[in-house]
């Protein structure tokens, strides 16, 4: 389960920011790409929070599909499939990755 490695980034990332003051929300951004399943990710940080002291903090998250750029034909599309990263339209398999690989701290609210 590398949810919980990734929210003890997510800890190791708010930590600074927050210096010292209570963390209401965090706020991350996840590709689809990034293979993360939400409910795991969202269990784990109950888990990761309470240790480091932040246990009030709700972890918001925002997924983003993924969408590719062809190369060959030059469409911009959402693949048929999240483990293939074929352009639908021509099923070019040359297409630059767009959105879905994203895996970031956005935002947090203290107080």
């Amino acid at each position: 389960m590398h949810e919980l490695s990734l929210c003890q980034a997510i800890a190791g990332v708010v930590r600074p920011y927050a210096d010292g003051r209570h963390v209401d929300v965090v706020r991350v951004k996840i590709g689809a790409l990034r293979q993360v399943v939400p409910e795991s990710l969202s269990f784990c940080w109950t888990l990761v929070r309470d240790y480091e002291d932040m246990p009030d903090a709700e972890l918001e998250l925002e997924l983003i599909n993924t969408e590719v750029q062809c190369r060959g034909c030059g469409r911009r599309s959402t693949p048929n499939s999240q483990w293939s990263l074929l352009c639908p339209n021509c099923e070019s398999a040359d297409v630059e990755v767009l959105h879905g690989d994203e895996f970031l701290v956005t935002s947090l609210d203290v107080s």
